[in-house]
């Protein structure tokens, strides 16, 4: 069953509810896409009671602003419980402190960071929100001195989106300080079947331009991303099952079951992969989790929904006789094959740059200087500070593509409002 939200409902998942024919809450965002008749948009109390007779009782929305409704409609499913368990990061830390014991962290109320003992914190660390979305107020600190700069801007940021989204998705009343995880930085699109068992539907790998970055810029995938890392992300779903099994509410827990997840974690010096966060009931937000469909084939929605299981040992192996046939023969360089590379790209808004100052984006000049373009997502950058989401397929040799995108600022293709040019040329 479906809950649909704002910011984004991409057409992947649209014509997956027509084709499977699946219920969706009728809400203001599922009566905008205008189904056409073909689905009908149950009422809450229609929702609720269809729910009611669904064995398994499997809920997915493309958005955590759903998360409001469910807490308040669906305390009987025992789902808002296992929600909270992950919505606060803090609380998840507490959850998995025994695993990590050697990881710091501590929780710091937002009124009081002006009077933080910064030479008590171990450095370097991480600040962000316990409740966030989008790395909207996350920050590196690696110094006293950087702490003085980073406040004042954590504090603008989070009164320019102040409002922006509910507090059940970001609330700036309380921050988590942890370490810093020196390493890859890996994004996971998985779900727990009917049995409890992980099934994991992608791992991206989140690309930084410099160790202090933290910019949500580039995503990818590919063979070797999911052959590097799917038997220990496996692992790791299968521990933090266990730690969900809500000990302390006195009645006996299975755990998640039939329960959708984005999970990020980093890679340490050990190879140890440590969760960052926990995304419950979605998959990769704004619908960015259709990366998979372009990469494996793999509609993510259909696979939570039917219950299926990749078979990544011939998914894989599909798409190397794939490319060898695209290509006609297996192209060498340095002794190895030209990969291909799916890349998720995040076109955001200089935050020097102000929304009202923008006359429009040039979207055909930047899709312009990929090789492969897939799909181009626009959105309302009045709305969101966004231009748009891209989809790549990238050849090794054609790697460069990326790697300018990542250092730039996409100023070339913002023009700015004429009034706006010539107040600033006096």
């Amino acid at each position: 069953m479906i809950i649909l939200d704002e910011p984004y409902v991409s057409q992947i998942l649209r014509d997956t509810i027509v084709e499977m024919n699946l219920p969706v809450l009728k809400n203001a965002t599922s009566e905008r896409l205008d189904f056409n008749k073909e689905i009908k948009l149950l009422e809450d109390a229609e929702f609720i009671e269809l729910l009611k007779t669904r064995n398994p009782c499997k809920i997915y929305s493309n958005s955590e602003i759903s998360l409001i409704w469910i807490a308040d409609n669906l305390g009987f499913t025992g789902i808002p419980e296992k929600i909270d368990l992950f919505k606060d990061k803090l609380r998840f830390r507490e959850l998995m402190e025994h695993i990590y014991p050697d990881f710091s962290y501590q929780g710091v109320e937002f009124a009081s960071l002006d009077e933080l003992d910064i030479e008590a914190v171990k450095k370097p660390f991480i600040i962000k929100p316990a409740v966030g979305f989008f790395s909207a107020g996350v920050y590196k600190v690696n110094t006293g001195e950087e702490w003085e700069k980073v406040l004042p801007a954590l504090k603008n940021e989070m009164g320019a989106i102040k409002g922006l989204f509910p507090a059940q998705v970001f609330n700036s009343g309380k921050f988590v300080l942890e370490d810093c995880i020196d390493g890859p930085e890996l994004a996971v699109d998985a779900y727990y079947n009917s049995e409890g068992k992980p099934v994991v539907l992608n791992i991206l790998e989140h690309l930084f331009t410099s160790e202090d970055d933290v910019e949500d810029k580039v995503y990818t995938t590919s063979k070797k991303t999911i052959g590097t890392y799917l038997e220990a992300v496996t692992k790791l779903l299968c521990e933090i099952n266990e730690v969900a099994k809500l000990p302390d509410t006195g009645k006996k827990d299975a755990g998640l079951r039939d329960f959708p997840l984005h999970l990020e974690l980093r890679v340490d010096k050990k190879n140890r992969l440590i969760p960052i966060e926990v995304n419950p009931i979605r998959f990769a937000g704004w619908c960015t989790t259709d990366i998979a469909y372009y990469a494996y084939g793999i509609n993510v929605h259909r696979y939570f929904c039917e219950g299926l299981e990749p078979d990544w040992e011939e998914i894989l192996k599909e798409k190397d006789e794939n490319e060898r046939k695209d290509k006609g023969k297996e192209r060498e360089k340095d002794g190895e094959k030209d990969n291909r590379t799916y890349c998720l790209l995040i076109a955001k808004k200089p935050d020097d740059i102000e929304t009202e100052d923008i006359e429009e984006f040039d979207y055909e000049g930047f899709v312009s200087r990929f090789e492969k373009p897939l799909e181009l997502r626009k959105l309302d950058f009045r709305q969101y500070p966004v231009f748009a989401f891209l989809f790549t397929e990238t050849e090794d040799s054609s790697w460069g593509e990326i790697e300018r995108y990542l250092r730039s600022d996409l100023k070339e293709f913002i023009r700015i409002r004429m009034e706006q040019e010539g107040r600033a040329g006096k």
